[in-house]
């Protein structure tokens, strides 16, 4: 451990308010002896008021009032960034390694009361990581370098749609995670337009070269967000979307990632929607369709007709 993290992990001990003596430093950070006496003096020298007794019941202190460092967290601090730390863990976080390091030396700066505590706290919150989820960090880390420093990379890149793999230049803008993916929105050379890339689907990044300047105030997720859902010309050309129901399912519709966006108006049996009438019949029916019987369609009633040709497509799908 470097000499600063060392240092800052001994003003943390004196912090907790009771006597340690140089030997419980040094057992516990693992160093030597001598090496605990010079860090407590150069502590002493930078201005932190330690109390040294000697003696058979001896050890340090900090002078009481000692105005607490913003960098000292309290219990319930610890346990919200290792929360934190467990949830970036399961979105699978690209800088894996140092956040290991960060979140044990929050367990190594904290007293044996805060310890304590921080266990029970997080014995009762766990995240469970999807099985067989990819390891995308290498590429990540690649475009987070590439965001940074503004410069292109060259990518390999498979859509859905097409059966090769194509290389391209794009400058990456911003990297977001949605829904269990990672994106990465850059402008694409090959297609002279701002586009959204999921991650998982570049198959190699080369770092090149080339420069950008990205835009000011740019927002990655509101420029996804805005691709995602249909454009709307004029609020005159929207129609409700009633719907009843049972309240849990209700309840799901109105925080859906696209109907969410189109609420006008819940009330305990039915909840009402504003959308354009061709975006119900394309992309409201495969929404409806996991929810049963658990949910009815009010209006408009050309939607019930949209629904039975999808379920008709799917019957003849399978019977092939």
């Amino acid at each position: 451990m470097a000499k600063i993290d060392n240092m800052m992990a001994i003003l943390w001990m004196l912090n907790a308010g009771r006597k340690i003596t140089a030997k419980q430093i040094s057992e516990k950070l693992e160093i030597n002896i001598r090496t605990v006496y010079r860090y407590i003096d150069a502590l002493s020298a930078s201005g932190v008021p330690i109390i040294s007794e000697t003696g058979h019941n001896g050890g340090y202190t900090l002078l009481n009032n000692f105005i607490d460092s913003p960098l000292l967290f309290d219990v319930d601090e610890q346990t919200a960034l290792l929360h934190a730390a467990d949830f970036a863990k399961e979105a699978g976080y690209f800088s894996g390694e140092a956040l290991n390091s960060a979140t044990s030396k929050l367990k190594i700066y904290s007293t044996q009361e805060q310890e304590k505590m921080v266990k029970q706290q997080l014995e009762g919150l766990e995240v469970i990581s999807p099985i067989g989820k990819l390891s995308m960090e290498p590429i990540l880390k690649k475009l987070e370098q590439s965001i940074v420093n503004e410069t292109s990379v060259e990518i390999e890149y498979h859509t859905s749609r097409e059966e090769h793999t194509k290389r391209r230049i794009v400058d990456p803008y911003g990297i977001l995670y949605w829904k269990n993916n990672w994106y990465v929105i850059a402008f694409c050379h090959l297609r002279n337009e701002m586009r959204s890339f999921r991650v998982v689907r570049i198959i190699s990044i080369i770092q090149t070269e080339f420069t950008f300047n990205r835009p000011k105030n740019f927002s990655a997720s509101e420029f996804f967000m805005k691709n995602l859902l249909p454009k709307v010309e004029e609020k005159q050309k929207l129609i409700p979307l009633v719907l009843s129901g049972k309240t849990s399912a209700l309840d799901n519709l109105c925080q859906h990632w696209f109907l969410g966006h189109h609420f006008k108006e819940r009330t305990s049996t039915k909840v009402i929607f504003l959308l354009e009438e061709e975006a119900i019949h394309t992309y409201v029916p495969n929404l409806l369709l996991p929810y049963g019987k658990s949910i009815q369609v009010i209006e408009p009633i050309s939607l019930k007709q949209k629904i039975i040709e999808v379920l008709y497509e799917l019957i003849n799908y399978y019977q092939v």
